[in-house]
């Protein structure tokens, strides 16, 4: 049977969007047909129109392996790494006429064709976080001694290849193109989540009180499609928002802790967003008088207009929006049930897949991965809450009762063991050397 390699070069055609400002033309479309083997990627593809058609066509290119980000285009209105896509999957998600549309990455200005000004955008917001360790004093005579998970949570962000892919597909920065952006603040929580850096609250009030800061993301998930390399900016983002709010206790000057405060007030009360108070208790405080303080009024006569403009074309049921959703009371207590779960935690949990190893689409290997399937499969969230606490129980048992009945210490992991072991393993040495 032939594998995907072994399949004879097929004709594929692309279009490319051209562009050159210097010359003062308009953009426009440029169509070659090439012939390469399906597996062989778009990159490729681009390099051999340009070897025998066109010298002239932009493309900026280096290791070929989806490690340095810089073959960044848009394949088919997608963000993509071109050197990391495929051409039967290029032509299989394009249009009717299987045509490769190829054009620059969004959100920056273009240089020339597929080749996008990073540093105007991208690099410049990069160096607005201040992308480097600001370490803690005194500075310690050997390393600094940091626990496995810690440096383990922040490898997520450590991943990004600086390629622009979230950034190119970023509405927010279309929008308002001086917000921050998804790849400089998932770089910001690369040093937010160093145990290390002495300059947490610091950052987080910057990022913070910013107007085009962290509260400036509007939860889009574009930037997680984006990624080629699972950052997740969007999550770090609202990470650092947690962190924030929640840890260094930080009242943004933008309303953004208020209006989140507001926002999972009004769903754990009504089990629906109350689209009625939630502007007015986002200005003037987590109550529902909050309508009467000077600064909601303010700007709820500002938003007249934009609502009024809603009602008339039928986006806004102003019916819904006065008077609020109605929930079954057992619907009602149902979410009620999933705030007293999550908030009765003794710490806030943190999704991070670099370090639990584990994702939901995994199927299950034991007897407590199949129960979390069925919890998963069955009563969403709180079922697979309950599977993990039971997991943990079982264990913790499994740890404290020895095999003759005896209780003993719960073993260490080899990074808790080799932590605490450091400085006997130093005086063992300094020993040994005099």
């Amino acid at each position: 049977m032939a594998t995907s390699t072994d399949r004879p070069p097929e004709e594929f055609t692309l279009r490319v969007r051209r562009y050159n400002p210097e010359s003062g033309a308009a953009p426009y479309w440029d169509e070659h047909t090439i012939e390469l083997e399906p597996h062989r990627s778009v990159l490729e593809a681009i390099l051999q129109a340009r070897d025998r058609f066109d010298g002239s066509i932009g493309i900026r290119c280096s290791c070929r392996q989806a490690i340095c980000g810089s073959c960044g285009v848009r394949v088919n209105g997608e963000p993509a790494l071109a050197c990391h896509t495929h051409l039967d999957a290029a032509k299989s998600s394009a249009e009717s006429d299987g045509v490769i549309v190829i054009e620059p990455m969004g959100n920056m200005p273009v240089i020339k064709d597929l080749i996008v000004d990073m540093d105007a955008v991208h690099w410049k917001k990069i160096e607005r976080v201040t992308p480097w360790l600001i370490a803690k004093e005194p500075v310690p005579k050997r390393e600094y001694l940091v626990s496995h998970d810690a440096m383990v949570d922040v490898t997520q962000t450590m991943a990004c290849i600086q390629c622009g892919a979230c950034v190119s597909d970023c509405l927010s920065m279309e929008v308002d193109p001086g917000f921050i952006g998804p790849a400089a603040l998932a770089k910001a929580y690369r040093f937010v989540g160093d145990p290390r850096d002495a300059a947490q609250f610091d950052r987080l009030n910057d990022l913070a009180q910013d107007p085009q800061g962290i509260f400036d993301c509007t939860h889009c998930f574009k930037c997680v499609e984006a990624c080629p390399k699972d950052v997740n900016p969007m999550g770090q983002i609202m990470r650092l928002r947690r962190i924030a709010t929640a840890d260094q206790g930080i009242v943004d000057r933008n309303n953004g802790e208020r209006h989140e405060a507001a926002f999972t007030t009004l769903v754990r009360d009504y089990g629906l967003n109350y689209e009625a108070e939630l502007l007015s208790r986002s200005y003037g405080g987590n109550s529902w008088f909050a309508k009467f303080k000077p600064a909601a009024g303010k700007e709820l006569l500002s938003s007249l207009p934009v609502i009024l403009r809603g009602v008339l074309s039928g986006k806004f049921n102003l019916r819904l929006a006065l008077l609020g959703h109605k929930l079954a009371k057992r619907d009602l207590d149902g979410v009620r049930t999933i705030y007293d779960t999550v908030e009765g935690r003794p710490e806030r949990v943190e999704l991070n897949l670099y370090v639990t190893g584990r994702d939901e689409d995994e199927p299950p290997t034991d007897a407590s991965g199949a129960e979390r399937a069925r919890a998963a499969s069955s009563d969403g969230a709180l079922a697979v809450a309950a599977a993990d606490a039971r997991s943990d129980e079982v264990t913790d048992a499994a740890a404290e009762t020895t095999a003759d009945g005896a209780t003993d210490a719960t073993p260490a992991t080899p990074a808790d063991a080799s932590e605490r072991e450091t400085p006997q393993a130093d005086a063992r040495a300094e020993e040994t050397s005099g």
